[in-house]
């Protein structure tokens, strides 16, 4: 670990501790280079890749998005945080072609922050539709009463979607509540 902060300090990165773990702070432009020293020095299962949206952020003096690669030493049981930070619109390259998991979890972070990775072979969205205007987890993103626009006018109405789920009435989902046919309750309080 020694070799590998020392390394990471060398290409610029801003060593801070938090919550007794390691956490490096790098250039985006220096990105990959960083999580490749990593995985020489032996952490070699990439076990995440997360966002942050720091918009309204109380304090927060830096770049709206922070991308954390949790990076995990299977030998030696350690783990590492690299994190870079950008501005919308900006793009990070890849690491899918250093972990093949780096393809799953990017096409995450775009699908669920925007954020888009340059050279992925398949920068798709991965949770929500194809048509969904937006990334649901921008600080920004309509919350509320605020219906889910498709882009061809399709709409989810907040209030339709929460009674159908209720059980109130058959709403979008078809479900009116109760045990599916054929199942019987057991707890005897009907």
């Amino acid at each position: 670990m020694e070799s590998l902060n020392d390394k990471l300090q060398e290409l610029g990165a801003k060593k801070l501790v938090l919550d007794g773990f390691d956490s490096f702070v790098i250039d985006k432009s220096k990105i990959i280079e960083a999580i490749e020293l990593a995985k020489e020095a032996g952490f070699n299962l990439l076990s995440d890749i997360f966002a942050i949206d720091y918009l309204d952020y109380p304090e927060h003096e830096g770049k709206r998005f922070a991308v954390v690669y949790n990076l995990f030493a299977i030998d030696t049981k350690q783990r590492v945080f690299i994190r870079t930070e950008l501005e919308p619109n900006e793009a990070l390259p890849t690491a899918s072609n250093l972990w093949s998991s780096a393809n799953v979890v990017e096409r995450e972070v775009f699908d669920m922050f925007g954020i888009k990775f340059s050279g992925h072979p398949n920068l798709t969205k991965l949770h929500t539709p194809d048509d969904l205007i937006g990334h649901p987890l921008l600080k920004d993103f309509p919350l509320g009463e605020t219906a889910t626009l498709f882009n061809d006018g399709r709409f989810i109405d907040p209030a339709a979607f929460r009674a159908s789920l209720k059980g109130s009435s058959q709403g979008m989902t078809g479900y009116k509540g109760g045990a599916r046919r054929g199942l019987k309750r057991v707890r005897g309080d009907d």
